[in-house]
């Protein structure tokens, strides 16, 4: 499964709203006998990074969105959680 465009406001952020939600992808995707949930973010998203990697997401690889992001270095994170036998 896919987790894509995931977005709070601002002026909701800082309240666990976005943890909360990403907990439920989790447990909608196990539910369904998902094997895993996979996401991509940039660079400047350090705050989501950080979100996803405290929930246990491991970065799987990096990817430039077209030919100019190559050129400004400016890279894209994939992100992949895997549900095995213990979650």
């Amino acid at each position: 499964m896919e987790l894509k465009r995931m977005s709070v406001s601002r002026e909701h952020r800082g309240r666990g709203l976005a943890r909360a939600l990403c907990r439920e992808v989790l447990g909608f995707a196990r539910a369904r006998g998902c094997g895993a949930v996979v996401l991509t973010t940039s660079m400047v998203q350090v705050a989501a990074q950080g979100l996803y990697e405290g929930l246990g997401f491991r970065r799987v690889g990096t990817s430039y969105p077209n030919v100019l992001g190559a050129l400004l270095n400016f890279q894209l994170f994939h992100y992949r959680y895997d549900f095995g036998d213990g979650d």
